[in-house]
C-alpha cells in the first residue's frame, strides 16, 4: 500500500472481476524493460486460473491474458475498454506466447481492505508439510470420498497445532471442517484468516483408520509493508 500526496492525480477507477467474460478487450499499461508508459492489447483468455507463486503458495482466481506482458509490468494495471482496472498484471509464462497472468481486482481489494483496515493479511495455519499423494481406490471408495488424493503430511512441526491435535508424519488429510481436500492446495484456500483460534475438525487417514482430529489454527500474517 502506497499514499501519495499528490492534488492533482486521478485514481483510476476500479472494475467488477467477476464481470468479466473471456473475449473481452484488455489492455496491460507498465514500464517493460523500462520503456515507460508502455500500453499493450489483447483480450481476456481465461478466467477462475490458478497460478503457483515462486514461494510455492497457490493463487487462485487469476486473469489469463494475451495482452503483451514484460519484466517491468508486474504490478501495472489491466483495464478494460471503459478504462477501469480489472486486474493487477503479476505474471508470464517464457518461452511461451500469450500466455500473461493478473489478479482480479476483486481479489486486490480484497487484500487491500485487510491491510488497510488490520495492516496484515491474517491467514492461518497447522504447522505441518505434506504433498499431494494417492490414495487406494479401495479406501476411497470404502469412506465415500470425493477424490482418490489426499495430502500426505510429511512433517508435523514441534508444539504446532498439527502437533497437538495428534497429527502424525504419514498420516493423509481428506477433509477440513467438512470441506474435502483432495490436495495441499485444498488446504491452503481453506487455512484462511476466520480460521484463526476456531476449534475445527481435520479428518485423516491412518493407515487404513479414519479419524477426526480437533485442531485449532493459529494465525500467520503478511505484515503491510
Amino acid at each position: 500500500m502506497v499514499r501519495i500526496y499528490a492534488p492533482n492525480l486521478k485514481p483510476a477507477p476500479l472494475g467488477d472481476s467477476n464481470q468479466l467474460r473471456v473475449g473481452q478487450l484488455a489492455i496491460a499499461i507498465g514500464n517493460p524493460y523500462g520503456f515507460q508508459y508502455t500500453v499493450t492489447a489483447g483480450v481476456v483468455s481465461a478466467l477462475g486460473r490458478s497460478f503457483r507463486a515462486q514461494s510455492g503458495r497457490l493463487m487462485d482466481n487469476i486473469i489469463q491474458t494475451d495482452a503483451a506482458l514484460n519484466p517491468g509490468n508486474s504490478g501495472g494495471p489491466l483495464v478494460n475498454s471503459r478504462g477501469e482496472v480489472i486486474g493487477v498484471n503479476t505474471a508470464v509464462i517464457l518461452p511461451a506466447q500469450g500466455l500473461c497472468f493478473a489478479i482480479a481486482i476483486n481479489t486486490a481489494k480484497t487484500i487491500a481492505g485487510w491491510l488497510i483496515k488490520d495492516g496484515a493479511v491474517r491467514r492461518s495455519y497447522i504447522g505441518v508439510g505434506g504433498q499431494t499423494a494417492k490414495i487406494h481406490r479401495r479406501l476411497a471408495r470404502h469412506y465415500h470420498l470425493s477424490a482418490e488424493t489426499g495430502m500426505l503430511v510429511i512433517a508435523v512441526e514441534p508444539g504446532s497445532p498439527a502437533s497437538r491435535a495428534g497429527m502424525r508424519e504419514g498420516d493423509v488429510v481428506v477433509e477440513f471442517n467438512g470441506q474435502p481436500v483432495a490436495g495441499i492446495d485444498d488446504l491452503h484456500k481453506l487455512l484462511t484468516g476466520i480460521q484463526v483460534g476456531v476449534r475445527s475438525t481435520i479428518v485423516v487417514l491412518r493407515n487404513t483408520e479414519r479419524l477426526p482430529l480437533e485442531i485449532v489454527p493459529e494465525e500467520t500474517a503478511v505484515k503491510a509493508k
